[in-house]
């Protein structure tokens, strides 16, 4: 079957260029990184990842998060476990 529909978006610079970046390192161009995307929600009848509005937990953390309080900083995984007291 010949490829020749066409499907066009509006994006951030910036977020194209990353994003063409990583495609590249996968080995995929833009095209068929969105024919993948295209093929997921065919075969699950939907997004291949969930989509939800974040509940009033995650919210209250990404605000406090945004405002540096609770941060905890570690220099590396064995520091982090250490502070977790695992």
């Amino acid at each position: 079957m010949s490829k020749i529909a066409m499907v066009r978006a509006r994006l951030e610079p910036s977020l194209k260029n990353e994003t063409e970046k990583l495609l590249h390192q996968l080995g995929l161009t833009a095209s068929q990184a969105i024919t993948l995307f295209y093929r997921q929600i065919t075969l699950r009848k939907g997004l291949p990842f969930e989509v939800a509005l974040p509940n009033a937990t995650t919210r209250k953390t990404f605000k406090a998060t945004d405002a540096r309080k609770g941060v905890v900083r570690t220099k590396d995984a064995k520091d982090l476990f250490r502070k977790l007291g695992v």
